[in-house]
């Protein structure tokens, strides 16, 4: 079993900051790439950033300018920093690791945390 556990959601004001933070433990054989997707009310679920084990990264254009993705390969964290904060940043944002388990050590599944509500607003 793996599990995803995320943490640092909650209310900021805008032009405000949070940092997000997500670990992932149980039967883990290696961790692929690492990420953050978010869902606004009524919308569909998009990709925020994502960072491989290599250290690449790719992000949506809305965020770039204004998130950090980092991870600690050794604790299986990933880090969302975000700074100047925008009410169409509210979402509830979710994990998402790429694993290879110690069960399937050669198949990759997607795994998911539970979310973590951001909501901007003054």
């Amino acid at each position: 079993q793996v599990q995803l556990v995320e943490s640092g959601g909650g209310l900021v004001q805008p032009g405000g900051s949070l940092r997000l933070s997500c670990v992932a433990s149980g039967s883990i054989f290696r961790i692929n790439a690492m990420g953050w997707y978010r869902q606004a009310p009524g919308k569909g679920r998009e990709l925020v950033a994502r960072i491989t084990s290599g250290g690449r990264i790719n992000g949506a254009d809305s965020v770039k300018d204004r998130i950090t993705i980092s991870r600690d390969n050794a604790k299986n964290t990933v880090h969302l920093q975000m700074n100047s904060l925008k009410p169409e940043d509210t979402a509830v944002y979710y994990c998402n690791a790429q694993i290879l388990t110690t069960a399937r050590p050669y198949y990759e599944d997607a795994y998911w945390g539970q979310g973590t509500q951001v909501t901007v607003s003054s």
